[in-house]
């Protein structure tokens, strides 16, 4: 049987959802994220979010421990400043890409008790960018899952502003740029 195969098994599904990570997102400093943009006009609140809910779902499937990825996965960006602002106004020791988990590590431990799976969800789901390897299969969905919604939130965006044009032009210098390189 199919994990969301009725309405009812779903709304199951969602319930136990939202009460693995009620305590997060009833925190002030979750709620802050909400201030903040990850992706185009998606909150850094809201992305979270959406890696946890899809990755809870996938762990679930998989028969892994989806209570640690999912409260995991709704702290992975808890990084709490505007990552578009220049590295130097942001006082960062680095690249965002390559910071933020070690700083979004510190913030969730700071106010939520952090098992070994959380804290490693939190600070690998940048791989392979930052090139420690995720230690548990948790970590992996988490990692891939926050690329898919990264990727899905982007695309909705272009679809909700119309923005097929830009799409357009910049596919096309990359392929002449592509074919006058060959």
């Amino acid at each position: 049987m199919s994990l969301l195969k009725t309405k009812e098994n779903t709304n199951d599904v969602n319930i136990e959802f939202e009460n693995i990570i009620k305590d997060l997102i009833d925190s002030s400093t979750v709620q802050e994220m909400k201030k903040y943009m990850q992706h185009c006009d998606t909150s850094c609140f809201d992305h979270c979010r959406n890696v946890a809910y899809y990755s809870f779902i996938l762990c679930k499937k998989l028969n892994l421990d989806y209570s640690s990825a999912a409260r995991g996965a709704m702290l992975h960006d808890l990084f709490l400043y505007n990552w578009r602002k220049s590295q130097r106004s942001v006082k960062l020791e680095g690249l965002h890409a390559f910071v933020h988990p070690k700083i979004a590590l510190k913030n969730s431990s700071k106010f939520f008790d952090l098992n070994d799976i959380e804290k490693d969800v939190i600070l690998k789901h940048m791989w392979p960018l930052t090139i420690k390897f995720p230690r548990y299969i948790e970590s992996f969905v988490i990692t891939f899952v926050d690329k898919f919604c990264a990727i899905k939130e982007t695309i909705d965006y272009i679809r909700k502003k119309d923005s097929y044009i830009y799409i357009y032009r910049y596919s096309t210098i990359l392929l002449a740029f592509l074919v006058l390189n060959i």
